[in-house]
């Protein structure tokens, strides 16, 4: 057997065994981690640590601080709850896991009716998976032997989802004589998944909580957002009901060639929640004066905006937008963040004395002068922009700042009516393995960055930790603040968006540190047959990220 050299960092790990696994490997380097080392980056792809070795390669090791760390974790963790589940219930007895929920992941047992004594016991039969440390074996299968399988055991999800794949093989995982199919690897052995919580929600349903990147020492306290869950469920309980709730019930569709049908079911629920917000402000018009509209990056706030001021006026009742980045600070006074860097995430970055005062006088009556933001000079400048509020006219204003209080510090709470947005899809690609949100906003961002901006896929990619960041800083922990939520979501726009982002995400070499990234977007997108962009309407929220759109300016 000869021995292998694997380049780590900017050295090199030698005399490797070949066939050694990288779990072997990883103890060489567990020094340089404070975590657990879950997963790796063997050459070009993202793996598990049960991978051997068998030629040369550059091999990087992720922790349980770093984000694709923290997903191989969860993914993990959610093959431990399944599988503790059918040990409890019977094999006949499957879960649905479902969304994201802060730290946590909201899942359904289906087949049986449980109660909060069941899932304790499901949490003790996940402990001793853990003290067992089972290891998770992998192998390779060829595709239509597991189609036969997973048609033998009755999860026609896996079934189904396999059908639209054109790989000759697949790859399974096996935990204690259970077998299932994950988008991703898992960690190598059940020993690493010991930290973990199950809080009994109702309904056959639970939240199986994780660590999170920030705090990987420990589970955080599990904090329930029922007006996010309450959006997110009321939208999956509507798939249901409309028979599309996983990514092979859309393809279905797309095959029988009567997706511009379900396209316009997808248009019309969301135009539908915007009919309704405005009744609601239509009810409270002589009380609500500003409409504050957050959500995190390509949630679709610019052309919701601009929509629901149309349903407004349709209502009789006119607005004005105003834009909060043309209240920065001057860019000499602007704060920065731990690199130094200018940090326009920070509220402190908004003029909000300014801004404010603004806002008291165009609701008293006045006219006022407002600012435009040079971009170029990081100064505010004041020419010929007026604005004066006639009677019964109310502003909106949409940002990453607009559900906390400072920002609108002299305005009565009474007088603002504050909604939260974010695209919380639905669809799964099989009962076992959730589209994320994140992923969809990434996608969209890509795309936009990509027509609107110029910005390659790679440097989208990379700058996204500083989204993301920017998302749990500034907008959720407000999110409770809210008055109401959009649900931005289309059912149907991953099999648009791949059109546009799969080309994008092919074009990051190998040698990125973005491509395992890209990789998984693409054998995401490659879970939905594409749908051509002509039959998206003008006015589609999806027009913002994919152009067309009768909103543009």
């Amino acid at each position: 057997m000869r021995n292998l050299k694997l380049k780590y960092k900017n050295t090199y790990l030698d005399e490797i065994p070949e066939d050694t696994t990288l779990y072997e490997v990883s103890k060489k380097v567990k020094s340089d981690f404070q975590y657990p080392i879950v997963g790796a980056r063997l050459g070009a792809f993202l793996v598990g640590l049960n991978t051997k070795v068998t030629s040369n390669e550059k091999v990087e090791f992720y922790d349980l601080s770093s984000q694709i760390g923290n997903r191989i974790y969860s993914r993990s963790l959610e093959f431990l709850v399944t599988v503790a589940t059918k040990k409890i219930l019977g094999d006949e007895t499957d879960i649905l896991i479902n969304y994201s929920l802060e730290n946590g992941i909201y899942c359904e047992i289906i087949g049986q009716k449980i109660t909060k004594f069941t899932i304790d016991k499901i949490e003790s039969e996940m402990h001793r998976l853990v003290d067992q440390k089972y290891t998770f074996k992998e192998m390779i299968v060829d595709r239509f032997d597991a189609i036969n399988y997973f048609k033998k055991h009755h999860q026609l999800d896996k079934v189904n989802s396999f059908r639209y794949m054109t790989n000759r093989t697949v790859t399974l995982y096996t935990l204690d004589g259970i077998y299932d199919y994950f988008y991703g690897p898992l960690v190598y052995n059940t020993g690493i998944l010991d930290k973990f919580g199950i809080i009994y929600i109702k309904d056959n349903s639970f939240i199986l909580t994780y660590p999170s990147v920030s705090n990987p020492n420990k589970v955080d306290e599990y904090i329930h957002h029922k007006l996010t869950f309450d959006t997110y469920k009321s939208f999956q309980n509507w798939g249901r009901t409309i028979g599309i709730s996983t990514a092979p019930d859309l393809n279905a569709i797309c095959t029988e060639g009567k997706y511009v049908d379900m396209l316009r079911l997808f248009e019309t629920h969301y135009e539908d929640q915007l009919s309704l917000l405005a009744e609601e402000i239509e009810k409270k018009k002589n009380q609500i004066k500003i409409i504050l509209l957050a959500g995190p990056s390509s949630s679709g706030k610019t052309t919701t905006a601009k929509k629901l001021a149309l349903y407004l006026k349709v209502k009789g009742i006119n607005s004005h937008k105003i834009s909060l980045d043309d209240y920065f600070v001057d860019r000499v006074n602007a704060p920065r963040d731990e690199n130094g860097q200018l940090d326009f995430s920070s509220i402190d970055s908004i003029d909000t004395t300014l801004f404010n005062n603004h806002l008291t006088k165009l609701l008293n009556g006045h006219k006022v002068l407002m600012p435009t933001y040079d971009f170029i000079t990081g100064k505010k400048e004041f020419k010929d922009k007026y604005l004066k509020l006639e009677e019964g006219e109310i502003l909106i204003i949409e940002g990453i700042h607009t559900l906390n209080e400072k920002l609108t510090k002299n305005i009565p709470r009474e007088n603002k009516y504050k909604i939260f947005m974010s695209p919380l899809i639905h669809l799964k690609l099989d009962n076992h393995n959730r589209v994320h949100t994140t992923d969809v906003r990434k996608i969209r961002r890509i795309v936009r960055d990509n027509l609107f901006r110029g910005t390659n896929a790679e440097t989208t990619l990379t700058m996204w930790p500083n989204v993301d960041k920017e998302a749990r800083l500034s907008i959720y922990p407000y999110q409770d603040d809210a008055d109401a939520m959009i649900n931005s979501s289309l059912g149907y726009e991953l099999s648009v968006l791949r059109i546009y982002a799969e080309p994008l995400l092919y074009g990051i070499d190998s040698s990125s540190p973005q491509y395992p990234e890209a990789m998984r977007l693409i054998n995401l997108l490659r879970n939905f047959l594409p749908i051509t962009s002509e039959v998206v309407p003008k006015d589609s929220i999806l027009r913002e990220f994919i152009g067309g759109s009768v909103f543009e300016e």
